[in-house]
């Protein structure tokens, strides 16, 4: 062994020592602190997967990144975690990061957790070097006519309603009044349908607000799931927990959209495939529902076909009837049938654009492997300026016609991947 090599062996040892240490010495500060508050860990230090241009611009110290993918790794204090959602804010976002429901023991999970996301980064660029990009989507007549049955008055109605909670936020002292409440209505609505459907409120270990889920029954193929989500929570980044936090189009919107794509739906036929649709908890202090139900997923190996993300629907920046297709963190191939069902029922147009890691709860699925799709209202230099503040409430700025494309988008995912075999393609 030459003097160069062994110089690099003991390097490279030192390095990893050192990151383990760090890790370690994180895990006595969280595991010390959370003794003392057994309930909920809403003031303490946090592992997050997170965007690695909001890590660096908030001085965040990097334990782990990858700059292929843009995700680091760090271990967080509050203070530090405030900064990242007010980086992320300035930019247009939400937080940007996703809170780990414990600190990593060694370097070798976190090392893991980057070789999967590797992986499904890999596979998106094979899937658009080998795609011949020809999906189509050919009308089918229920579809249509279930699209006409869609009405923007209904996702006002529901904003109105949402937005009018003080605040929706997760680590509230009535973090879960909106979500019975809802909950109530949507019991009202399902008790409707006449095929097998049914409501859970889902538990979280971190955070004390539960998230909604509907699963309507696949007739034919109930062990594969198409996957809807929107979150229900909302947050005054600016004013603290104790400032009003209406979030009408963050995300008030995107519950609504949902909710009258659902509508209409549970009045067509059953579907082959099971469908859910989830309302998530705390997506505004780091994917905390959507990260539980997903991890839940992964470790059931449940066959999860695709995964719909609505997050902000209502502000149309770039225009009436021009909507964002986020490129980053999810599927190619869910973004091509995004298209091919623009060309075949809604022509609007459809432009381009990244958030980065972390920006809502799609990423949660998108890193443990399922196919996931984000449309939003508009490009994130054009969304609406008031997000996490008092001033996000409904006014003539907001259009629910612009709203009703997401519920038309939710809406034929249903009825089209519900009854079919298409499936991300291997490659």
């Amino acid at each position: 062994m030459t003097k160069k090599t062994r110089f690099r062996l003991t390097l490279c040892l030192t390095l990893r020592l050192t990151f383990f240490l760090t890790l370690c010495l994180s895990q006595k500060v969280f595991s010390h602190t959370f003794e003392t508050n057994p309930n909920f860990a809403t003031n303490l230090t946090k592992a997050v997967y997170a965007d690695l241009d909001i890590l660096k611009l908030a001085h965040v110290p990097l334990l782990y990144a990858d700059s292929n993918i843009n995700v680091g790794y760090a271990v967080i204090t509050p203070k530090m975690e405030q900064r990242l959602s007010q980086l992320a804010h300035a930019r247009g976002r939400c937080g940007n990061y996703e809170a780990l429901s414990q600190i990593p023991k060694n370097i070798v999970e976190v090392e893991n957790s980057f070789s999967v996301m590797t992986q499904i980064h890999n596979k998106n660029l094979n899937y658009r070097r080998l795609s011949k990009n020809n999906l189509q989507i050919f009308p089918d007549l229920s579809i249509t006519e279930a699209l006409h049955q869609l009405k923007s008055e209904n996702i006002k109605t529901t904003v109105a309603y949402l937005s009018a909670f003080p605040t929706r936020y997760n680590k509230g002292a009535q973090a879960n009044l909106h979500v019975n409440d809802f909950s109530e209505k949507l019991k009202i609505l399902i008790a409707t349908a006449t095929y097998p459907i049914r409501l859970d409120l889902i538990s979280h270990a971190s955070t004390p607000q539960k998230s909604i889920r509907v699963s309507i029954q696949g007739s034919t193929k109930p062990n594969e799931y198409v996957i809807f989500g929107a979150h229900l929570d909302s947050i005054n980044s600016w004013g603290g927990p104790l400032k009003p936090a209406p979030g009408a189009d963050d995300n008030a919107s995107g519950s609504a959209s949902l909710l009258e794509a659902l509508r209409v739906l549970i009045a067509q036929a059953q579907p082959q495939r099971t469908i859910e649709f989830f309302w998530y908890a705390g997506e505004e202090s780091g994917l905390l529902g959507s990260a539980e139900i997903a991890e839940s997923y992964k470790t059931d190996k449940k066959n999860v076909i695709s995964v719909l993300q609505l997050d902000m629907t209502m502000f149309p920046g770039d225009g009436e009837f021009k909507i964002t297709s986020i490129s980053d963190f999810t599927s190619p191939w869910l973004r091509d049938y995004l298209r091919a069902i623009n060309t075949t029922y809604l022509n609007v147009e459809i432009l381009d654009d990244k958030c980065g890691y972390g920006c809502s709860d799609h990423a949660s699925w998108y890193r443990r492997g399922f196919p996931t799709l984000m449309p939003t209202e508009a490009k994130f230099n054009s969304m609406f300026n008031f997000i996490h503040t008092e001033k996000d409430v409904i006014s003539s700025v907001m259009s629910f016609e612009h709203s009703l494309i997401f519920s038309k988008i939710a809406l034929i995912m249903a009825m089209d991947l519900g009854n079919s075999n298409q499936r991300e393609p291997l490659f």
